[in-house]
């Protein structure tokens, strides 16, 4: 018997008879080896069938065996146990016994084998284990690391980076370039045959990890013929493109490459890779149990789902293939009283000075770990941890030290930006995490805890505004999880620090100052002045960072050109160190504006920054009023090239007919710029900057504090009509 070897698990798949494992040894192999691993199923229902279903499985050459198993929802419930000794069966079977029996319920049916890996063995994928072999064969597998270390050892990864020199959905690219650690160089496209063969020599020679691609799902892998795989034996994986809807809008998914012993992330058809870039999706594959290429690509909703789905493995809890529990029973005063969502406060409209912004940290995750609340603990307040609440615990643990372990480091550290890219993927699996437990379709989902999270949300922010105007503060905003509070004498981060406390000690949420604003603008509705709007306004901090939400700039499809010129009169107001020298800086905000017309206007602007980016929201076809993302797309159509909803469209807004032109349809005519449609847009941006300081200056707030409010008619329009 060899030597136990230490590494990294990089990656697990089936095979025709266990599973396969690559390990990133610590001597730099990188070495492929097998593993008997037996995968099993449940079936549960009326005796009868269950036996018919005995009867069928007898002949498929698997281990049955009647088992008594917790149902999250029903407690105890006696199940049929189906074992085979091959993964890349369970699929096969499990299908066509659903078809015989559809009205049995199946559990631990569709569970990711990684999660099963995870769960039998302690061992993620990227962590460390040591495994003892026989030749190629692994008879023991120890864990050496846990997925929850603050600041596990990195990943000497290998990292290819490939991209065209231009976009292929606007022309065909005519080069290729390759990076790898110091070496940078372009390839030609043309000959294919001694493109692939130049190709094919950068894999081998340097045998990389991960190949980071820009349209590399879409475009690049899609015409090859060589095989990237680092597993020979391998053909690679290739997933349709789809269009799914998530988080309030439609969504396109290219065309997905998968690898086999190695990674491929395209990082324009990853979710959220321009979030949290790679070490945030590996910090997620880490504690999610989802293989790399997966947590790419999929929405922070399946990485929630597959870590609730490891809890109830390791905690023998039955995972349903189909959820089964539906929203009990309410009158209409029930549900208008139990389904009231987050608390959210009227601001006071205007600008406001020495404003410290309060934000509970993380507060709905907070909450169903603090309250215990979870599906099968809804309603007994007694109960012992629930499965969600164990779930979320330790990546609600990770992401506080993550935090305040950032918060000690100098910002010039090389840390700071790893750090802050994990601790980012982390918040986003906690964000989806409570909209998950009242998810339709979640497997552990339940809308009565969802309605519980939220009427203690409510519950905690009143009490911290209590707490706050106890103190002699003045509450300007509240706005779910966080409070904009204001008081005389207050202007320092030091000087907010007895609110705190006092908040956390009466609510046991952790509590977090966000910042000081020098001054901040909370803005008003465009329909009616009078009516403040939530999420909608701008603001500076003591040191200087810029702050907004709501307006063009935070817009994505807003035009880059808009957008520059409104961060520039933002920059321009910020280095105002008071609200009273606000009004000095809002001359250079106004020529800021009208250079920016003159330069429309005299065609200086680039058509790139014209562009406007929009989603299509269906078909093209079902547009009965085309959008304008609905005409590019049109274009895109007559010219041969497939749309599909959730697709983005990049165009210009044109004069006359079809009033759009698409990013990539041919040669654009400048002369047909629909400059006043521009023009318009760039009014818009410029109002919601100058409208919330249109009033007289010095009027004082019920509290004492100077609300800057200025006279500013039409001035842009007098300065560049």
């Amino acid at each position: 018997m060899a030597a136990p070897i230490s590494g990294w698990l990089i990656d697990l798949y089936p095979d025709e008879t266990g599973i396969t494992l690559w390990l990133l040894a610590d001597s730099g192999e990188r070495l492929p080896l097998r593993m008997d691993f037996p995968v099993t199923f449940f079936a549960a229902g009326e005796f009868e069938l269950l036996r018919q279903a005995w009867r069928f499985l007898q002949e498929k050459g698997v281990i049955l065996a009647r088992e008594t198993r917790r149902d999250l929802f029903t407690s105890e419930r006696e199940v049929l146990s189906v074992t085979l000794s091959r993964p890349t069966a369970l699929p096969g079977l499990f299908t066509e016994l659903s078809r015989q029996f559809p009205a049995l319920d199946y559990y631990d049916a569709d569970i990711p084998l990684s999660l099963r890996f995870a769960a039998r063995t302690g061992v993620s994928l990227l962590g460390r284990c040591r495994v003892e072999t026989n030749g190629n064969r692994v008879t023991a597998i120890q864990v050496l690391d846990s997925p929850w270390e603050l600041d596990p050892e990195p990943l000497p990864l290998r990292i290819l980076e490939l991209s065209p020199d231009v976009d292929p959905a606007l022309c065909p690219p005519n080069k290729l370039r390759m990076r790898y650690e110091r070496a940078d160089y372009c390839i030609s496209l043309e000959p294919s045959r001694a493109f692939e063969i130049a190709l094919n020599a950068v894999l081998r020679q340097f045998d990389p990890d991960l190949i980071l691609t820009d349209y590399g799902d879409t475009w690049l892998f899609p015409k090859l013929t060589l095989n990237p795989n680092r597993d020979p034996a391998r053909e690679v994986l290739t997933r349709k493109a789809d269009s799914y809807f998530a988080y309030g809008q439609v969504v396109y998914r290219g065309t997905q490459t998968h690898l086999y012993g190695r990674w491929h992330i395209d990082r324009r058809n990853a979710m959220l890779f321009g979030e949290y870039g790679l070490e945030g999706v590996l910090e997620q594959a880490r504690v999610t149990g989802l293989g790399v290429q997966e947590m790419a690509r999929k929405s922070p909703g399946a990485g929630i789902t597959a870590m609730q789905m490891l809890t109830a493995l390791r905690t023998e809890v039955l995972v349903p293939v189909v959820k089964q529990q539906a929203e009990s029973t309410k009158t209409l005063d029930e549900l208008i009283r139990a389904d009231k969502g987050g608390m959210i406060y009227q601001p006071l409209i205007g600008v406001h000075a020495n404003v410290a912004q309060i934000d509970f940290a993380s507060m709905y995750p907070s909450i169903m770990v603090n309250r215990n609340i979870s599906p099968e603990t809804s309603g007994q307040p007694a109960a012992p941890d629930g499965l969600v609440p164990q779930t979320l615990r330790p990546l609600l643990e990770k992401r506080l030290a993550l935090k305040q372990l950032i918060t000690k480091l100098h910002p010039r550290d090389c840390r700071v930006k790893t750090f802050k890219g994990r601790a980012a993927a982390l918040k986003w699996l906690l964000v989806v995490c409570f909209g998950y437990l009242g998810y339709k379709n979640a497997r552990f989902g339940k809308i009565e805890s969802h309605e519980a999270v939220t009427a203690w949300s409510r519950e905690l922010l009143l009490q911290a505004k209590e707490v706050a105007e106890e103190m002699g503060y003045l509450v300007i905003h509240m706005y779910v999880d966080c409070l904009f509070v204001q008081k005389p004498g207050c202007r320092k981060a030091a000087d907010f620090a007895p609110l705190l406390e006092a908040i956390a000690a009466q609510t046991s949420i952790p509590i977090a100052l966000d910042g000081v604003y020098r001054w901040v603008a909370f803005l008003s509705s465009k329909r009616d002045a009078r009516i403040p709007v939530p999420n909608r306004y701008f603001g500076v901090f003591q040191d200087g960072e810029i702050k907004y939400r709501g307006i063009e700039l935070r817009r994505h499809d807003t035009p880059l050109w808009v957008a520059k010129t409104q961060l520039a009169a933002l920059q321009c107001l910020a280095q105002a160190e008071t609200l009273e020298q606000v009004q000095e800086h809002i001359p250079r905000v106004l020529g800021i504006f009208a250079q920016a017309k003159r330069d429309l206007r005299a065609g200086r602007v680039p058509v790139e920054d014209l562009l406007v980016t929009q989603r299509l929201s269906r078909e093209v076809d079902n547009y009965k009023t085309p959008s304008p993302a609905a005409r590019a797309a049109r274009q895109l159509v007559k010219m041969g090239k497939s749309v599909a909803p959730g697709q983005v469209m990049r165009f210009v807004y044109t004069r006359g007919r079809p009033g759009v032109w698409c990013y990539g349809c041919g040669e654009f005519d400048e002369r047909t710029l629909d400059v006043e449609q521009y023009a318009k847009l760039l009014e818009k941006a410029t109002r919601t900057i100058l409208d919330s300081l249109t009033l007289e200056a010095g009027l004082e707030n019920a509290n004492g504090g100077k609300v800057l409010q200025l006279t500013i008619i039409s001035a842009f329009k007098r300065l560049c009509p």
